[in-house]
């Protein structure tokens, strides 16, 4: 079997599951989360299998397959929230945006290869490749907190609001993968400056300021939250803001270097 049929059955199997835990938010019956989680987490290990298959072992860190790369760790670290904490609608978004990924990286994107790394800029990757996964969670929650804010606030209690964990239980997951996406985006700035050589001729100063930036209004957010009590829409914007910065710092720079100058981000 080619990696295009694996990638296929792996994006079948997100739209399922996807469609599985949308089924009770919309009214459409019991929950079928066990069963869609299931799906879940074969399409997680067929996505891992191709994005590891695909360079014996390798891990290829260009545009389209770095995507595929951070949506196959977001929909891991969905499962794992949700066998703690069930919020459904998370796999509803994530989910489908991870078959769309995947989809982009195998049948769009053209062939590339993995660039050689020492062991110190690996260590490097991983610890930012988990913390932009983490934060991307948060920022999916605070949509979701956002949007229940709203619907209680005008009175509009339908499925997807029932379907949703208690207010101050999102809330609170959400600051605790804030709090763990902030550690390890600390992580990610140390062995930045500890192990990366020179910025400039990487093309990396951008992605380290707006690293920085986003850095310090999580930091700012958490800050708040524990002297000031921050919550509601507060805490909204400020994960999304700083969201949207690791986001440009990850991927703006990239896109830019790769799809425009052709260059090697």
């Amino acid at each position: 079997m080619t990696i295009q049929l694996f990638a296929l059955l792996a994006i079948t199997l997100y739209l399922a599951a996807a469609g599985g835990l949308a089924r009770p938010l919309l009214g459409g019956g019991q929950p079928l989360n066990k069963s869609a989680l299931g799906l879940a987490g074969a399409a997680v290990l067929i996505h891992a299998g191709i994005l590891l298959g695909m360079h014996r072992g390798a891990v290829d860190l260009h545009f389209f397959a770095a995507l595929s790369l951070v949506a196959c760790v977001v929909s891991a670290l969905t499962l794992l929230v949700n066998m703690t904490r069930p919020v459904a609608a998370l796999g509803v978004i994530v989910f489908p945006l991870t078959a769309l990924l995947l989809a982009a990286d195998s049948y769009l994107a053209p062939t590339t290869a993995p660039l050689a790394l020492d062991w110190q800029i690996k260590l490097h990757v991983t610890v930012a490749l988990l913390a932009f996964s983490v934060l991307s969670i948060a920022a999916v929650l605070a949509i979701l907190l956002a949007v229940q804010e709203r619907a209680l606030r005008h009175r509009q209690f339908g499925p997807w609001l029932r379907a949703l964990p208690p207010l101050t239980l999102t809330e609170t997951l959400l600051f605790r993968l804030i709090g763990a996406g902030f550690l390890l985006l600390t992580l990610t700035l140390i062995t930045g400056a500890l192990f990366v050589g020179d910025l400039f001729g990487q093309h990396l100063i951008h992605k380290t300021v707006l690293s920085i930036i986003a850095w310090l209004v999580f930091g700012a957010l958490l800050f708040g939250r524990w002297r000031y009590g921050w919550r509601g829409r507060s805490a909204v914007n400020l994960t999304l803001i700083g969201m949207g910065v690791l986001l440009l710092a990850f991927f703006g720079t990239k896109a830019v270097l790769e799809l425009i100058l052709h260059r090697t981000a």
